[in-house]
């Protein structure tokens, strides 16, 4: 079955291809969907100091490819089946440093190069408020928001992605909006929320 519901009895022409091991439909795919996956993961809460967002999507990658024979359906309805692996993973990832109980350290030669290089939050000025905003939310409602919000899933792929029915999507982003809109009152009561520039490419919570 899709995410949609709907059953395919043949994939799109990229999956078909995909499955087949063609290297050009796998980089559409990888071009379509890594980059959201990324940012997706970056916004969920955090699993484990010693494991990156970077890390969950190579492996989200890797059981995808490995699995792929076993899904069905578009390149979009992709989308939501990648994501639900890489929650999957997450999770399991979350567990194994439960166990663990660790806890990150600090290390002089990665303390040396900290600056090196510029983070997205230095050039996108409202990113940093976005998280904040975001991070006031409940871990369903967050991952709701930036399935729909920030990466442009549709509701159908969103409820793959997290294992949600569509109801339930539609009620975890009503009360998101609603605790965002009191958010963003409250800001710009206190003049907090910077200014708007030029909109992020990247980041960006619509609110109706």
């Amino acid at each position: 079955m899709t995410s949609s519901g709907r059953r395919h009895d043949r994939d799109d022409p990229v999956v078909s291809a995909a499955k087949q091991g063609d290297p050009d439909a796998w980089r559409e795919l990888y071009r379509a969907h890594a980059g959201r996956l990324v940012l997706w993961l970056q916004h969920r809460s955090p699993v484990d100091a010693s494991v990156s967002a970077e890390d969950l999507s190579h492996e989200a990658w890797v059981t995808a490819a490995d699995k792929i024979h076993d899904f069905r359906g578009t390149g979009e309805e992709f989308g939501g089946w990648l994501f639900g692996i890489a929650r999957h993973h997450a999770a399991n990832a979350r567990r194994r440093s439960g166990r663990r109980a660790t806890s990150p350290l600090a290390h002089a030669d990665l303390e040396s190069h900290a600056d090196a290089v510029a983070g997205p939050d230095a050039t996108v000025p409202e990113q940093d408020w976005v998280h904040r905003a975001l991070a006031q939310l409940s871990a369903r409602e967050r991952d709701v928001m930036v399935c729909l919000e920030v990466i442009g899933l549709d509701v159908a792929a969103t409820c793959v992605a997290l294992g949600m029915s569509a109801v339930s999507v539609r009620v975890a982003r009503h009360r998101a909006l609603k605790r965002l809109r009191g958010i963003l009152g409250v800001a710009e009561a206190g003049a907090e929320r910077p200014a708007r520039t030029a909109p992020s490419a990247d980041v960006h919570v619509r609110t109706p």
